[in-house]
């Protein structure tokens, strides 16, 4: 086994500044999915993440707090409808995120 040497090392201080909301598992998915298509309902988002209704609201709390997803909430006859779509700040940042992401994982790879 190669020895390395302590400047061969990554630069694990890229993830003190990695986006720890888009970073969570969850909002990540939901944040990919939005980021491929121009809005996608409430119910399409739950089914493809498998996440339960209360843990979708959560997420999609918090990535709305952060101004990365825009919710337009209306009536279809009596029945609730939710669409969603990511904001332009919101694909700044997943792309800033991914960019981040594929450096570190970029120098992993080039020092093994």
């Amino acid at each position: 086994m190669k020895k390395r040497k302590i400047n061969d090392s990554p630069d694990l201080g890229q993830l003190l500044g990695i986006d720890k909301v888009i970073h969570e598992p969850a909002r990540l998915m939901i944040i990919a999915y939005l980021s491929v298509v121009e809005s996608a309902d409430f119910i399409f988002l739950m089914t493809q993440t498998g996440l339960t209704q209360g843990n979708m609201s959560f997420h999609i709390a918090k990535l709305e707090e952060s101004g990365y997803v825009s919710i337009k909430k209306q009536f279809i006859g009596k029945r609730p409808h939710t669409m969603l779509s990511i904001t332009n700040k919101g694909h700044k940042n997943l792309k800033e995120y991914l960019k981040t992401m594929k450096g570190l994982i970029e120098n992993f790879l080039s020092i093994s």
